[in-house]
């Protein structure tokens, strides 16, 4: 298999937080300190998908909607062991890909995992388009419901770094570090300041929509736990990897734990059900209005901008990075690998899938983005953790970990399809759809296909 320097599921491929900007500036020397590893994981989990699924996870979990979040942490903490253990025993930009290759047998499953992690990555571009569209509509004072403005912005905000991709500014990275340092300051403030002004009755009784609604509401929303796996893929750019690899992933997703049950324990005190159900899709920001007023409003409202926005800019070349990279697996049509003659841009790849995220973007709601967002994460996390445990006596490992974050992630996955086949047929017939689409394009596409294999091939 060839190898990349940029490998597909690579960090610089991905991440919002500053791998993006490597791939987007001339590459340099210095190697990341757990620092750097620490703002890389933050970066990747605090994006776009927390100002908007929120409202999602009070929706199903009601006033537990924290431990909704804590249950996710937890997922994220155990598979986060298995992603360390198999970096610092592969060393590989691959990541992901690379695991399952070595976990299975068939190249198939891995090919699999490819074509998962693209559609999932898509999605994800997606789920930050539709927030963009929503904070910005309901910022013009256009926020109520579905309508033209949201989608215009959403539409308009991926056409716009469509844009910036295929000219190729290197500038475009260098506002990363600023953008996760601004956002993560406003969502701390948020947090602290609300504290004080949580209402008692609002959060009492914890458990006042059930706790299967708990779970439920982890699983939904556990696309805000995407980006710590891209962590692993830039071990070889680390100062001490054996040192900050584990330290890195635990440390950056503890921080984000916290963030996430503080912010939204806040949420839950400071506004009514009516409210939540009214406003789910900014809930983030409405939130903010009851001790910060107007001002909190438009805070919330323009770090949420800037968060997509930045999340966009690098999901969107680090998805396209990782269409090229594998069709020069062969694992894609080698069309997603044409570049320009004299700038190294898959122009080919970023439009197509610009566009299917503009197409997926305007045709699905938030549930069902967040839905097929969160349900394809699980489903490379459980494959993750089986990869640690066929893999345990090469990592030397203590099973229980990936055994738990199997158990955890698969099971939160099928209560995931479990909800959509009672709430809405017609989108998990849609999501059933993709993953159907992944199957047979790896069976019958791929130089890795068992059916329809020319047989004159090697004669």
């Amino acid at each position: 298999m060839q190898q990349d320097g940029n490998s597909f599921g690579s960090p610089k491929a991905t991440s919002e937080a500053g791998p993006s900007k490597d791939l987007l500036q001339p590459p340099r020397q210095e190697k990341l300190g757990l620092k750097e590893v620490v703002a890389m994981g933050v970066g990747g989990m605090v994006g776009g998908g927390i100002f908007s699924v929120l409202g999602l996870a009070i929706q199903e979990a009601g006033h537990a909607a924290p431990l909704a979040f804590a249950i996710g942490g937890v997922i994220a903490i155990l598979t986060g062991y298995s992603y360390t253990k198999l970096g610092l025993a592969f060393h590989s930009d691959g990541g992901s890909f690379t695991y399952l290759e070595h976990a299975f047998k068939s190249a198939n499953v891995a090919g699999m995992g490819g074509w998962v992690l693209l559609v999932g990555y898509i999605g994800t571009l997606s789920l930050y388009a539709y927030t963009f569209g929503v904070y910005g509509a309901a910022m013009l004072g256009d926020g109520a419901g579905h309508n033209a403005t949201q989608h215009l912005l959403a539409s308009l905000i991926l056409l716009a770094f469509l844009g910036v991709n295929l000219y190729g500014v290197q500038a475009a990275g260098k506002s990363e570090d600023i953008i996760v340092m601004v956002k993560v300051m406003f969502l701390g403030l948020f947090a602290v300041i609300g504290l004080a002004y949580i209402r008692r009755d609002y959060v009492l009784p914890v458990f006042n929509k059930g706790e299967l609604g708990v779970v439920m509401g982890a699983a939904l929303i556990f696309v805000a736990y995407e980006g710590f796996e891209l962590i692993p893929n830039a071990v070889n750019e680390m100062q001490d990897p054996p040192r900050d690899l584990s330290r890195g992933i635990f440390i950056s997703i503890g921080i984000t734990v916290a963030i996430y049950i503080l912010v939204s324990l806040v949420a839950v005190g400071n506004l009514l059900p009516e409210e939540i159900a009214k406003y789910k899709e900014y809930a983030l920001a409405v939130a903010a209005k009851p001790f910060l007023g107007q001002a909190g409003f438009l805070l919330i409202g323009l770090a949420a901008l800037l968060s997509t926005a930045s999340a966009i800019n690098a999901t969107l070349f680090g998805t396209a990075r990782l269409g090229m990279v594998m069709a020069q697996e062969e694992a894609l049509p080698k069309a997603f690998s044409l570049k320009e003659r004299h700038k190294d841009i898959p122009w080919l790849s970023l439009v197509l899938i610009t566009a299917t995220a503009i197409l997926f973007v305007n045709t699905a709601n938030l549930t069902i983005i967040s839905s097929f967002a969160s349900a394809t994460f699980l489903l490379i996390f459980s494959l993750i953790n089986l990869s640690a445990l066929r893999l345990r006596r090469r990592l030397d490992i203590n099973p229980l970990a990936p055994l738990l974050g199997l158990i955890l992630s698969f099971s939160c996955w099928m209560l995931l399809i479990l909800f959509l086949w009672k709430t809405d047929k017609a989108s998990l017939c849609c999501i059933g759809g993709f993953y159907l689409f992944v199957v047979a394009a790896e069976l019958l596409y791929s130089e890795r296909r068992i059916i329809f294999r020319a047989g004159k091939k090697h004669l």
